[in-house]
């Protein structure tokens, strides 16, 4: 069964940005597996998350936010590139685990058993897992996926690798990148600090000129009248929009704290404006859940106004360091 590092998923321990005790356990699928994927190499994955500092209102979504691979090769030294499919995805993998590089494969949910009580066996979703090992004689594959490392196996791993039927011929192929640590230096440990204040340095730069919650806010009140009258529609609005700011604010807050380092200073009380922003999406998610459970109405301004406040106050000590 080639394999990068040899885990098991039994004994496998995640970062602390995945622990149960957190306002967000989890971001989104590929900012996770990048966690657990630097973590498992004895990387420090809080290094990269500058980027979680300056998330957007998009229009119709909050910024789904992904580690931008030039942070990847400047602080550990590694290159994402993409991977033409022209061969079934077990041949792909294989080939580039034997050159010891990870795999990171566009997947179907509904195969995955980490998903149980979500998407796995219920609904159709496109997720992103890291491959670490494969077996193709024993029909298993070992991964890492959200808050955590996995197997599948059987059925599953068939359906998740696209054999043992036909596929319809519009149905292209999934999205796949690999992930290559031969060709430049990991930053070394005693100036990872230093180089991810550099990095914030970049990402403050583009803040965004308007208060994206406020911007946020008059969406929401528009939109709330159908989320009101249809369960599964908020679920889908709640993932793309206040749970992908307040995980990626949650994440922020981990950061700042981390590149503190103890110390007291703007970068320390970012870090806590940036906690008390994630609590507060988190309660905008209770009570929009509440109301999307019961039909009853909800009036968003208060908690927006409060959150809007918090943003700035954010913002002014990110651009005060």
């Amino acid at each position: 069964m080639p394999a990068l590092l040899g885990l098991d998923p039994a004994t496998y321990r995640p970062h602390e940005l995945h622990s149960p005790e957190r306002q967000f356990q989890e971001t989104n699928c590929y900012t996770d597996l990048w966690i657990e994927l630097l973590h498992a190499q004895g990387f420090e994955p809080l290094a990269m998350l500058a980027f979680c500092t300056v998330v957007d209102f998009e229009g119709d979504q909050w910024t789904f936010f992904k580690p931008p691979p030039e942070d990847l090769a400047r602080l550990y030294g590694l290159e994402v590139q993409e991977l033409v499919v022209y061969r079934s995805l077990p041949e792909h993998i294989l080939e580039q685990l034997r050159l010891g590089r990870s795999v990171i494969v566009e997947a179907d949910a509904y195969y995955l058993p980490d998903t149980a009580g979500r998407s796995y066996r219920e609904q159709h979703e496109k997720s992103s897992i890291a491959v670490e090992s494969l077996d193709v004689e024993g029909e298993r594959m070992r991964y890492f996926h959200g808050p955590g490392y996995y197997e599948v196996a059987g059925d599953d791993y068939r359906n998740v690798l696209r054999l043992g039927r036909e596929f319809s011929v519009d149905v292209l192929p999934p999205f796949i990148e690999f992930v290559r640590g031969d060709r430049l230096a990991a930053c070394p440990h005693d100036q990872l600090r230093a180089v991810a204040a550099e990095l914030l340095d970049v990402q403050v730069a583009r803040t965004p000129a308007e208060n994206p919650v406020s911007r946020f806010g008059g969406r929401l009140t528009d939109d709330l009248p159908h989320l009101l009258e249809n369960e599964q529609a908020y679920h889908l609005y709640a993932f793309a929009t206040v749970r992908q700011c307040g995980a990626a604010w949650d994440a922020a807050s981990s950061f700042l704290a981390w590149l503190a380092d103890g110390e007291d200073g703007d970068t320390a009380r970012a870090a806590d404006v940036f906690a008390s922003l994630a609590g507060a999406a988190k309660m905008l998610l209770f009570k929009l859940a509440r109301a999307s459970a019961t039909g009853k109405t909800l009036d968003p301004a208060p908690a927006i106004d409060d959150m809007a406040a918090t943003w700035e106050q954010a913002t002014r000590l990110l651009g005060g360091r």
